[in-house]
Protein backbone atom coordinates (compact mmCIF):
# COMPACT_ATOMS: atom_id res chain seq x y z
CA UNK A 1 0.00 0.00 0.00
CA UNK A 2 1.86 3.21 -0.95
CA UNK A 3 2.18 6.06 1.70
CA UNK A 4 -0.65 8.63 0.70
CA UNK A 5 -3.27 6.02 0.01
CA UNK A 6 -2.54 4.42 3.85
CA UNK A 7 -2.49 8.10 5.10
CA UNK A 8 -6.22 9.35 3.16
CA UNK A 9 -7.74 5.51 5.26
CA UNK A 10 -6.65 6.16 8.35
CA UNK A 11 -7.30 9.57 8.72
CA UNK A 12 -10.97 8.28 8.14
CA UNK A 13 -11.26 6.40 11.17
CA UNK A 14 -12.48 8.90 14.23
CA UNK A 15 -10.25 8.35 17.16
CA UNK A 16 -10.60 11.28 18.96
CA UNK A 17 -10.06 11.47 22.73
CA UNK A 18 -11.90 12.06 26.00
CA UNK A 19 -10.47 12.84 28.79
CA UNK A 20 -14.13 13.04 30.73
CA UNK A 21 -14.79 8.83 30.19
CA UNK A 22 -12.06 7.30 32.56
CA UNK A 23 -11.52 4.58 30.13
CA UNK A 24 -8.60 2.95 28.10
CA UNK A 25 -9.07 4.09 25.62
CA UNK A 26 -10.81 6.56 26.12
CA UNK A 27 -12.73 6.25 23.05
CA UNK A 28 -14.05 3.12 21.64
CA UNK A 29 -12.95 4.29 17.26
CA UNK A 30 -9.14 3.79 19.12
CA UNK A 31 -9.35 0.26 19.55
CA UNK A 32 -11.65 -0.25 16.20
CA UNK A 33 -8.32 1.61 14.80
CA UNK A 34 -5.98 -0.58 16.73
CA UNK A 35 -7.20 -3.58 15.56
CA UNK A 36 -6.95 -2.34 11.84
CA UNK A 37 -3.79 -1.68 12.46
CA UNK A 38 -2.61 -5.09 14.00
CA UNK A 39 -4.40 -6.96 10.76
CA UNK A 40 -2.22 -5.04 8.47
CA UNK A 41 0.87 -5.58 10.52
CA UNK A 42 0.00 -9.32 10.49
CA UNK A 43 -0.45 -9.11 6.73
CA UNK A 44 2.90 -7.16 5.99
CA UNK A 45 4.69 -9.99 7.69
CA UNK A 46 5.45 -8.17 11.45
CA UNK A 47 5.69 -10.86 14.35
CA UNK A 48 4.05 -11.02 18.38
CA UNK A 49 1.28 -8.36 17.18
CA UNK A 50 -0.74 -7.93 20.24
CA UNK A 51 -3.07 -4.90 20.94
CA UNK A 52 -3.79 -5.53 24.66
CA UNK A 53 -6.98 -5.04 26.88
CA UNK A 54 -5.92 -1.32 27.21
CA UNK A 55 -5.87 -0.61 23.31
CA UNK A 56 -1.58 -0.41 23.45
CA UNK A 57 -0.58 -2.04 20.20
CA UNK A 58 2.71 -3.66 20.07
CA UNK A 59 4.82 -5.73 17.12
CA UNK A 60 7.83 -6.60 16.03
CA UNK A 61 10.07 -6.70 13.07
CA UNK A 62 12.86 -9.18 14.03
CA UNK A 63 16.49 -8.54 13.50
CA UNK A 64 18.18 -9.77 9.50
CA UNK A 65 21.66 -10.11 11.77
CA UNK A 66 23.75 -12.12 13.72
CA UNK A 67 25.23 -8.62 15.30
CA UNK A 68 24.40 -8.36 18.74
CA UNK A 69 22.87 -4.17 18.56
CA UNK A 70 20.37 -2.72 20.37
CA UNK A 71 17.13 -3.26 20.24
CA UNK A 72 15.02 0.26 18.70
CA UNK A 73 11.73 1.19 18.77
CA UNK A 74 8.90 3.81 17.01
CA UNK A 75 6.07 5.08 18.64
CA UNK A 76 3.21 7.21 17.74
CA UNK A 77 0.05 7.82 19.13
CA UNK A 78 -3.42 6.99 17.01
CA UNK A 79 -5.86 9.45 18.95
CA UNK A 80 -6.85 12.66 17.35
CA UNK A 81 -7.37 15.91 19.55
CA UNK A 82 -10.65 16.45 21.40
CA UNK A 83 -10.13 20.13 20.69
CA UNK A 84 -11.60 19.88 17.39
CA UNK A 85 -13.70 17.74 15.38
CA UNK A 86 -12.90 15.00 13.76
CA UNK A 87 -15.56 13.42 12.55
CA UNK A 88 -15.85 12.43 8.92
CA UNK A 89 -12.29 14.37 7.97
CA UNK A 90 -12.19 14.38 3.84
CA UNK A 91 -8.60 14.86 3.32
CA UNK A 92 -7.45 16.80 0.24
CA UNK A 93 -4.38 16.68 -1.87
CA UNK A 94 -2.68 19.66 -3.33
CA UNK A 95 -0.24 18.37 -5.92
CA UNK A 96 2.70 20.82 -6.71
CA UNK A 97 1.41 23.57 -4.64
CA UNK A 98 1.84 26.77 -6.22
CA UNK A 99 2.43 29.43 -3.59
CA UNK A 100 -0.60 30.42 -3.60
CA UNK A 101 -4.31 30.04 -1.34
CA UNK A 102 -5.56 26.86 -0.97
CA UNK A 103 -9.12 27.17 -0.77
CA UNK A 104 -10.54 24.54 1.72
CA UNK A 105 -14.16 25.43 1.14
CA UNK A 106 -14.43 28.47 -1.24
CA UNK A 107 -17.84 28.50 -0.92
CA UNK A 108 -17.89 29.07 2.86
CA UNK A 109 -14.88 31.08 2.30
CA UNK A 110 -12.34 28.87 4.11
CA UNK A 111 -8.67 29.30 2.68
CA UNK A 112 -5.32 28.58 3.66
CA UNK A 113 -3.26 31.55 3.21
CA UNK A 114 0.25 31.56 3.11
CA UNK A 115 0.26 35.76 4.28
CA UNK A 116 -1.36 33.80 7.63
CA UNK A 117 0.73 30.73 7.57
CA UNK A 118 4.21 31.37 5.89
CA UNK A 119 5.29 28.20 6.49
CA UNK A 120 3.56 26.84 3.23
CA UNK A 121 6.18 28.58 1.19
CA UNK A 122 8.71 26.02 2.20
CA UNK A 123 6.69 23.52 0.47
CA UNK A 124 6.43 25.22 -3.31
CA UNK A 125 6.11 22.27 -5.56
CA UNK A 126 5.53 19.83 -3.25
CA UNK A 127 2.31 17.92 -2.87
CA UNK A 128 0.44 18.94 0.37
CA UNK A 129 -2.45 16.92 2.14
CA UNK A 130 -4.93 19.80 3.68
CA UNK A 131 -8.15 19.20 5.03
CA UNK A 132 -11.79 20.45 4.06
CA UNK A 133 -12.37 23.30 6.06
CA UNK A 134 -14.17 21.45 8.91
CA UNK A 135 -12.48 19.40 10.80
CA UNK A 136 -8.59 18.60 11.88
CA UNK A 137 -6.57 16.33 9.33
CA UNK A 138 -4.93 13.88 12.01
CA UNK A 139 -1.57 13.84 11.39
CA UNK A 140 -1.12 14.05 14.60
CA UNK A 141 -0.29 11.43 15.02
CA UNK A 142 -1.54 9.28 11.84
CA UNK A 143 1.34 10.88 9.78
CA UNK A 144 3.94 9.12 12.63
CA UNK A 145 1.75 5.89 12.36
CA UNK A 146 1.77 5.75 8.57
CA UNK A 147 5.46 6.32 8.61
CA UNK A 148 6.49 3.79 11.22
CA UNK A 149 3.93 1.05 9.43
CA UNK A 150 5.68 2.28 5.74
CA UNK A 151 9.18 2.01 6.94
CA UNK A 152 8.60 -1.32 8.30
CA UNK A 153 6.82 -2.61 4.86
CA UNK A 154 10.22 -1.31 3.02
CA UNK A 155 12.73 -2.96 5.14
CA UNK A 156 10.53 -6.55 4.98
CA UNK A 157 10.58 -5.50 1.31
CA UNK A 158 14.39 -5.29 1.34
CA UNK A 159 16.37 -7.27 3.43
CA UNK A 160 19.56 -6.15 2.16
CA UNK A 161 18.85 -3.53 4.65
CA UNK A 162 20.57 -4.86 8.10
CA UNK A 163 18.78 -3.86 11.10
CA UNK A 164 18.39 -5.57 14.84
CA UNK A 165 15.42 -5.85 16.49
CA UNK A 166 12.90 -3.66 16.16
CA UNK A 167 10.00 -2.68 18.55
CA UNK A 168 6.80 -0.93 17.01
CA UNK A 169 4.37 0.46 19.56
CA UNK A 170 1.00 2.69 19.11
CA UNK A 171 -0.50 4.13 21.93
CA UNK A 172 -4.68 5.83 22.77
CA UNK A 173 -5.00 8.93 24.35
CA UNK A 174 -1.83 11.08 24.02
CA UNK A 175 -4.02 14.15 22.87
CA UNK A 176 -5.32 14.13 26.30
CA UNK A 177 -2.39 13.03 28.53
CA UNK A 178 -2.25 9.29 28.95
CA UNK A 179 -0.53 8.18 26.59
CA UNK A 180 2.54 6.80 28.53
CA UNK A 181 -0.09 5.84 31.59
CA UNK A 182 -0.73 1.95 30.90
CA UNK A 183 2.61 1.39 28.55
CA UNK A 184 4.79 -1.49 29.23
CA UNK A 185 7.72 -0.70 28.79
CA UNK A 186 9.35 -3.81 30.18
CA UNK A 187 6.89 -5.66 27.89
CA UNK A 188 8.11 -3.28 24.70
CA UNK A 189 11.73 -4.90 25.42
CA UNK A 190 13.36 -1.79 23.55
CA UNK A 191 16.58 -0.33 24.75
CA UNK A 192 15.48 2.92 23.23
CA UNK A 193 12.58 4.86 21.46
CA UNK A 194 11.48 7.24 19.38
CA UNK A 195 8.32 8.88 18.99
CA UNK A 196 7.37 9.92 15.57
CA UNK A 197 5.49 12.98 17.01
CA UNK A 198 7.16 16.27 15.57
CA UNK A 199 6.06 18.84 13.43
CA UNK A 200 7.68 20.39 10.45
CA UNK A 201 10.52 18.18 8.69
CA UNK A 202 13.40 18.15 10.23
CA UNK A 203 12.44 18.75 13.98
CA UNK A 204 14.33 16.18 16.53
CA UNK A 205 13.66 16.85 20.17
CA UNK A 206 14.85 15.86 23.09
CA UNK A 207 13.84 18.50 25.48
CA UNK A 208 10.31 19.22 26.45
CA UNK A 209 8.70 21.52 29.19
CA UNK A 210 7.65 20.61 33.05
CA UNK A 211 3.79 20.24 32.92
CA UNK A 212 1.35 20.70 35.61
CA UNK A 213 -2.47 21.12 35.80
CA UNK A 214 -3.45 24.07 38.36
CA UNK A 215 -7.62 23.64 39.23
CA UNK A 216 -8.15 27.05 41.15
CA UNK A 217 -11.87 26.87 43.59
CA UNK A 218 -13.37 30.07 44.47
CA UNK A 219 -16.23 30.24 46.98
CA UNK A 220 -18.45 32.98 47.39
CA UNK A 221 -21.39 34.27 48.74
CA UNK A 222 -24.50 35.05 47.48
CA UNK A 223 -27.00 37.63 48.63
CA UNK A 224 -29.45 40.05 47.35
CA UNK A 225 -27.81 42.75 45.57
CA UNK A 226 -30.14 45.62 46.76
CA UNK A 227 -28.73 44.54 50.49
CA UNK A 228 -25.00 43.45 49.49
CA UNK A 229 -22.63 46.05 51.08
CA UNK A 230 -20.68 43.85 53.19
CA UNK A 231 -22.34 40.70 52.77
CA UNK A 232 -21.93 39.58 49.38
CA UNK A 233 -18.53 38.05 47.77
CA UNK A 234 -18.79 37.70 44.31
CA UNK A 235 -16.30 34.84 43.46
CA UNK A 236 -15.71 35.91 39.74
CA UNK A 237 -14.67 39.13 40.64
CA UNK A 238 -12.06 37.51 43.14
CA UNK A 239 -11.27 35.21 40.53
CA UNK A 240 -10.74 38.04 38.17
CA UNK A 241 -8.27 39.56 41.21
CA UNK A 242 -6.31 36.43 40.98
CA UNK A 243 -5.96 36.13 37.43
CA UNK A 244 -4.59 39.60 37.50
CA UNK A 245 -2.41 38.77 40.53
CA UNK A 246 -0.20 36.41 37.33
CA UNK A 247 2.51 37.65 35.36
CA UNK A 248 0.48 39.55 32.42
CA UNK A 249 3.18 38.57 30.34
CA UNK A 250 4.20 34.82 31.20
CA UNK A 251 1.23 33.63 29.19
CA UNK A 252 1.28 31.64 25.52
CA UNK A 253 0.51 34.33 23.31
CA UNK A 254 3.92 36.50 25.06
CA UNK A 255 6.18 33.77 25.12
CA UNK A 256 8.37 31.42 22.61
CA UNK A 257 11.96 29.62 22.89
CA UNK A 258 12.55 28.49 26.49
CA UNK A 259 10.15 30.85 28.03
CA UNK A 260 7.34 29.14 30.64
CA UNK A 261 3.90 30.02 31.21
CA UNK A 262 0.66 30.11 33.17
CA UNK A 263 -2.18 29.61 30.59
CA UNK A 264 -5.78 29.93 31.64
CA UNK A 265 -7.87 27.09 30.36
CA UNK A 266 -11.37 27.62 31.31
CA UNK A 267 -12.96 30.03 33.10
CA UNK A 268 -16.43 29.21 34.87
CA UNK A 269 -18.89 30.57 37.63
CA UNK A 270 -21.22 32.59 38.92
CA UNK A 271 -21.62 34.69 42.22
CA UNK A 272 -21.64 31.14 44.39
CA UNK A 273 -18.52 29.40 43.22
CA UNK A 274 -15.90 29.93 40.42
CA UNK A 275 -13.46 27.78 38.70
CA UNK A 276 -10.71 28.10 37.12
CA UNK A 277 -7.99 25.32 35.32
CA UNK A 278 -4.57 26.48 34.35
CA UNK A 279 -1.51 24.83 33.23
CA UNK A 280 1.89 25.74 34.06
CA UNK A 281 4.77 25.15 31.45
CA UNK A 282 8.51 25.28 32.49
CA UNK A 283 11.71 24.19 30.89
CA UNK A 284 13.60 24.37 34.31
CA UNK A 285 12.84 22.39 37.07
CA UNK A 286 14.00 25.02 39.20
CA UNK A 287 11.32 27.58 37.92
CA UNK A 288 8.71 25.29 37.46
CA UNK A 289 8.69 24.52 40.96
CA UNK A 290 8.84 28.66 41.66
CA UNK A 291 5.26 28.89 39.40
CA UNK A 292 3.88 26.34 41.80
CA UNK A 293 4.76 27.78 44.60
CA UNK A 294 3.49 31.16 42.96
CA UNK A 295 0.08 29.67 42.64
CA UNK A 296 -0.39 28.70 46.05
CA UNK A 297 1.44 31.82 47.11
CA UNK A 298 -1.09 33.63 45.48
CA UNK A 299 -4.38 31.49 46.96
CA UNK A 300 -2.90 32.35 50.45
CA UNK A 301 -3.15 36.18 49.56
CA UNK A 302 -6.29 35.52 48.16
CA UNK A 303 -7.78 33.73 51.44
CA UNK A 304 -5.91 36.63 53.43
CA UNK A 305 -7.74 39.34 52.04
CA UNK A 306 -11.02 37.38 51.87
CA UNK A 307 -11.30 34.80 54.53
CA UNK A 308 -9.91 31.28 54.99
CA UNK A 309 -11.26 28.70 52.72
CA UNK A 310 -12.14 31.40 50.16
CA UNK A 311 -9.72 30.23 47.29
CA UNK A 312 -8.66 26.52 47.16
CA UNK A 313 -5.87 25.07 44.57
CA UNK A 314 -5.45 21.86 43.58
CA UNK A 315 -1.81 21.01 41.68
CA UNK A 316 -0.69 18.11 39.99
CA UNK A 317 2.63 17.51 37.44
CA UNK A 318 1.74 15.75 34.05
CA UNK A 319 4.90 14.82 32.48
CA UNK A 320 8.70 16.17 32.87
CA UNK A 321 11.58 17.41 30.85
CA UNK A 322 13.06 14.49 29.42
CA UNK A 323 16.43 16.21 29.07
CA UNK A 324 17.25 14.74 32.02
CA UNK A 325 16.87 11.24 31.57
CA UNK A 326 18.41 11.86 27.78
CA UNK A 327 21.84 13.50 28.15
CA UNK A 328 23.31 10.22 29.62
CA UNK A 329 22.51 8.60 26.46
CA UNK A 330 23.19 11.18 23.98
CA UNK A 331 24.02 9.14 21.20
CA UNK A 332 20.62 8.00 20.16
CA UNK A 333 20.23 11.83 19.43
CA UNK A 334 23.13 11.65 17.14
CA UNK A 335 22.11 8.45 15.74
CA UNK A 336 19.00 10.08 14.58
CA UNK A 337 20.80 12.93 13.41
CA UNK A 338 22.76 11.12 11.55
CA UNK A 339 19.97 9.67 10.16
CA UNK A 340 18.38 12.90 8.82
CA UNK A 341 21.80 14.09 7.60
CA UNK A 342 22.36 10.90 5.09
CA UNK A 343 18.38 11.05 4.27
CA UNK A 344 19.37 15.27 2.82
CA UNK A 345 17.14 16.35 5.76
CA UNK A 346 18.95 19.19 7.81
CA UNK A 347 17.65 18.41 11.57
CA UNK A 348 16.40 21.62 13.78
CA UNK A 349 17.26 20.62 17.25
CA UNK A 350 14.75 22.47 19.59
CA UNK A 351 12.83 22.31 22.22
CA UNK A 352 9.43 20.86 22.18
CA UNK A 353 6.87 23.26 23.47
CA UNK A 354 4.58 20.70 24.89
CA UNK A 355 4.91 17.21 25.37
CA UNK A 356 4.75 14.06 24.00
CA UNK A 357 4.65 10.16 25.24
CA UNK A 358 8.39 10.59 25.41
CA UNK A 359 8.24 12.49 27.89
CA UNK A 360 6.81 10.03 30.16
CA UNK A 361 8.36 7.31 28.80
CA UNK A 362 11.57 8.43 29.17
CA UNK A 363 11.18 8.47 32.95
CA UNK A 364 9.91 4.89 32.87
CA UNK A 365 12.96 3.91 31.96
CA UNK A 366 12.46 3.90 28.09
CA UNK A 367 14.60 6.81 26.35
CA UNK A 368 12.57 8.29 23.89
CA UNK A 369 13.40 11.77 21.70
CA UNK A 370 11.02 12.83 19.29
CA UNK A 371 11.17 13.02 15.72
CA UNK A 372 9.18 14.77 12.68
CA UNK A 373 6.20 13.60 11.48
CA UNK A 374 5.84 16.45 9.17
CA UNK A 375 2.84 18.17 10.03
CA UNK A 376 1.67 22.35 10.74
CA UNK A 377 -1.07 23.68 12.23
CA UNK A 378 -1.90 20.47 14.29
CA UNK A 379 -5.16 20.42 15.87
CA UNK A 380 -7.81 22.87 13.64
CA UNK A 381 -8.67 23.00 10.25
CA UNK A 382 -6.17 25.01 8.85
CA UNK A 383 -3.60 21.64 9.80
CA UNK A 384 -1.69 20.01 6.90
CA UNK A 385 0.79 17.98 6.15
CA UNK A 386 3.11 17.50 2.83
CA UNK A 387 3.78 14.36 0.95
CA UNK A 388 7.22 14.59 0.85
CA UNK A 389 7.87 15.29 4.54
CA UNK A 390 6.30 12.00 5.42
CA UNK A 391 8.38 10.05 3.01
CA UNK A 392 11.62 11.68 4.31
CA UNK A 393 10.07 10.81 7.81
CA UNK A 394 9.98 7.25 6.60
CA UNK A 395 13.44 7.20 5.07
CA UNK A 396 14.54 8.41 8.27
CA UNK A 397 13.38 5.38 10.43
CA UNK A 398 14.78 3.16 7.68
CA UNK A 399 18.09 4.53 8.26
CA UNK A 400 18.44 4.80 12.02
CA UNK A 401 17.25 0.87 12.10
CA UNK A 402 20.06 0.45 9.53
CA UNK A 403 22.76 2.37 11.36
CA UNK A 404 21.58 0.96 14.90
CA UNK A 405 22.84 -2.11 13.68
CA UNK A 406 26.05 -1.27 13.66
CA UNK A 407 26.14 -0.25 17.76
CA UNK A 408 27.47 -2.97 19.75
CA UNK A 409 25.03 -3.62 23.09
CA UNK A 410 26.42 -3.10 25.93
Amino acid sequence: MKLLERFFEYVSFDTQSDENTGLTPSTPGQLIFMRHLAAELEQIGLEEVEVDDNGYLMATLPANTDVSCPVVGFIAHVDTSPDFTAKHVKPQLVKCYDGKDIALDAEANIYLKPNEFPELKQYIGQDIVTTDGHSLLGADDKAGVVEIITAMEHLLAHPEIKHGKIRVGFTPDEEIGQGADKFNVEKFGADFAYTLDGGEIGELEFENFNAAVAKVTVHGRNVHPGYARGKMRNSMRIANQFIGMLPRHETPEHTDDYEGFYHLMSFNGDVEKTELVFIIRDFKSDRFADRKKEMSHLTNKINAEFGPGTMEVELRDQYYNMREKIEPVMYIVDLAQKAMEEAGVAPIIRPIRGGTDGARLSYMGLPTPNLFAGGHNFHGRFEFVPVQSMQKAVDVIVLIANLASSISKA
